[in-house]
């Protein structure tokens, strides 16, 4: 059996040397060259490679700029970058370039030759380009996985995911709650050479801290109250697939080194045990919050923000998405309708004006659950406008919010006296999350703050969240 060949290119010989002993040891055969010029002309001479280890520092051109300039070298094998732990800016560029991956020095032998074996089963990763989608909106679109729009700042996501699909780059994903990160993570594996592995997702907000590790990671029996087996986290779960981490900036410090290692390694360990497990994992992370305000303050750590962020995407709000509003309104009520057994006809003029006139601060899921409501309230065939959004800033008539109590000159709050009236209709899980929501929205996002202004704990609000978000998920 012939075996695969593997070119390094490396200037400091005892890296080259170790490299090659590490591939050569496992099967491979090594051909090791030092310089930028000697890789062309291997190629120009016409000898086939399985994968190319490249340093990012050779002595004749700067590694980035010879995959810029020279394309082939990514459309005829994977390319794996070697840099240093300060450069990491530089190999995140790499593969954005299209490198399968990137290691760090010093290189561990077993990361060596798992991201070697990953990268000649994936095959070349670079792509032709994909075109800028045409300015006119009257083109047709393809909307890859869940999606509905047509909208140019759609269309943009569209092309990113399409170009994101075909590489084993890191992903975070941003954008306001409801905006649809999920099926953006969910469209990439679909669309990726990892479709046939798992796709697990991971609300890392959802999931109390001493918890979210064994989540992760896994343990073995006894090793902490409850774990009464042996079980595999979500990442060894994922493995050949894309593990999603919903929501990771709300994940502990302490958490954050281990998941740092873990990128850093590619190897687990369960709670409870000294065993070393390997995995082949993409990572797909999300976030309503601003990552770089995170690692500003601290939150977050910014080692681990540049390991996740190779590929950052940001979701539009519906309220930027312009005619997206009616065609999203349209495919729900009709949905609905049909989960229903009624029929409703086309949204008319009015109703998709109130439609675009409200602000949707609860975006794609926002409106989702306000056409699931009207389904169920009315039978059709025409909606009322009731139903709907009707001013800007307005929330839909059965979910008005309640005005805030008056305090007294103590500070004290007293009841309003129309409280009660305003809540009239809504179910007290409706009340709750309107309530929660509000002070969710107070809190800028946070959790812990909002709790506090509740006067429950964090975790309850967590739990909340997590339901609400598997009733309701949005398209």
């Amino acid at each position: 059996m012939t075996r695969k060949r593997i070119l390094i290119v490396e200037d400091i010989p005892a890296l080259a040397l170790m490299y090659a002993g590490h591939l050569e040891k496992a099967g491979y055969e090594a051909v090791v060259v030092d310089t930028g010029a000697a890789v062309l002309r291997a190629l120009a001479n016409g000898e086939s490679f399985s994968a190319l280890l490249l340093d990012l520092q050779l002595p004749d051109i700067d590694g980035l700029e010879l995959l810029r300039s020279n394309v082939d070298l990514l459309a005829k094998q994977p390319v794996i970058v070697v840099t240093a732990d300060g450069s990491l800016s530089r190999a995140i560029e790499a593969m954005r370039l299209g490198a399968y991956d990137f290691l760090v020095k010093p290189l561990a032998a077993k990361r060596l030759l798992a991201v070697v074996a990953s990268a000649i089963e994936a095959g070349p990763t670079i792509v032709s380009p994909v075109p800028a989608q045409s300015a006119d909106p009257r083109l047709p679109v393809a909307t890859p996985g869940g999606f509905v729009g047509s909208s140019g700042v759609m269309r943009e996501i569209y092309r990113q995911i399409s170009c994101i699909a075909r590489s084993r780059a890191t992903v975070l994903i941003t954008g306001e709650s409801g905006t649809g990160k999920e099926v953006c993570a969910d469209t990439i594996h679909r669309e990726s050479g990892r479709s046939g592995g798992a796709f697990i997702a991971i609300n890392c907000g959802a999931i109390p801290e001493n918890l979210l590790e064994s989540e992760l990671f896994g343990h073995v029996k006894g090793s902490f109250t409850g774990a009464v087996s042996d079980r595999i986290g979500a990442v060894q779960a994922a493995h050949k697939g894309t593990l999603f981490l919903d929501e990771v900036c709300e994940m502990a410090l302490p958490l954050q080194v281990k998941l740092l290692r873990f990128l850093q390694t590619g190897t687990v360990q369960r709670v409870g045990t000294s065993r070393v497990d390997e995995v082949d994992v993409r990572i797909v992370c999300a976030t309503n919050r601003d990552p770089l305000r995170e690692v500003a303050e601290g939150r977050f750590r910014e080692d681990l923000y540049y390991r996740l962020a190779v590929v950052p995407v940001h979701m539009p709000p519906l309220r930027d998405r312009g005619n997206d509003i009616a065609e999203l309104a349209e495919t729900f009520l009709q949905r609905f309708s049909r989960e229903e057994g009624k029929r409703f006809g086309p949204l008319g003029p009015a109703q998709l004006a109130a439609l675009k006139a409200y602000r949707w601060p609860g975006n794609v899921r926002e409106m989702q659950n306000v056409l699931r409501r009207a389904a169920v309230l009315w039978d059709g065939p025409d909606l009322p406008l009731s139903a709907l959004p009707s001013e800007p800033g307005a929330a839909p008539a059965q979910l008005a919010a309640p005005p805030l109590p008056m305090e007294t000159a103590q500070g004290a709050p007293t009841p309003h006296p129309d409280l009660a009236a305003a809540f009239r209709g809504m179910t007290l899980d409706e009340i709750e999350r309107l309530v929660i929501t509000r002070a969710i929205e107070d809190a800028a996002g946070s959790l812990p703050t909002a709790a506090r202004m509740l006067g429950v704990s964090a975790s309850t609000l967590y739990r909340k969240r997590e339901r609400w978000a598997s009733a309701g998920e949005a398209a």
